[in-house]
């Protein structure tokens, strides 16, 4: 299985990951079919968002896969008023990643990375590895400490 750039940022900074394929639909590229396609618990699977506050700053959330994002607690926890999901046009542009891609690591430049609190909960959570179909599982403290993440309550 060939390295994304995600998993060599995670190679370079000493973590345990896991990589682990799944086969892909175009048709739906949702993460709760990610977390039933890899037999997990889909409030261990995280989706990544690109979001743009009210203003002008892009940031990534991490979610889980049967959660929403709640645009007013991202924005109050990024210093805004809130925070809107870009169109989907702009996100290649913005992260170098593709729809059901989108990693929280190796985006195209560094972005503020928000991870809902309710990966507190679980111990170890399975995100984009920047690539569909495939998925990198690692520890909330792990993801949170290579990141920088702020940990805040931004789903609902």
């Amino acid at each position: 299985m060939n390295k994304t750039n995600a998993a060599r940022i995670l190679d370079r900074a000493s973590v345990d990951y896991e990589l682990r394929a799944y086969p892909i639909d175009r048709d739906d590229l949702s993460a709760t079919t990610v977390a039933e396609k890899l037999e997990l618990d889909p409030n261990s699977v995280f989706k990544t968002l690109v979001v743009r506050t009210n203003g002008n700053e892009i940031l990534l959330a991490c979610i889980p896969a049967i959660a929403q994002l709640d645009g007013k607690a991202l924005g109050a926890a990024a210093g805004a008023k809130r925070a809107d999901l870009v169109p989907l046009a702009e996100v290649q542009k913005l992260t170098g990643y593709v729809r059901g891609g989108v990693s929280p690591l190796g985006t195209k430049k560094p972005y503020r990375l928000f991870l809902d609190e309710a990966a507190r909960c679980q111990d170890r959570i399975s995100i984009s590895a920047g690539l569909r179909g495939l998925q990198i599982i690692i520890a909330p403290s792990d993801l949170t400490e290579v990141t920088q993440a702020h940990i805040a309550p931004i789903s609902r």
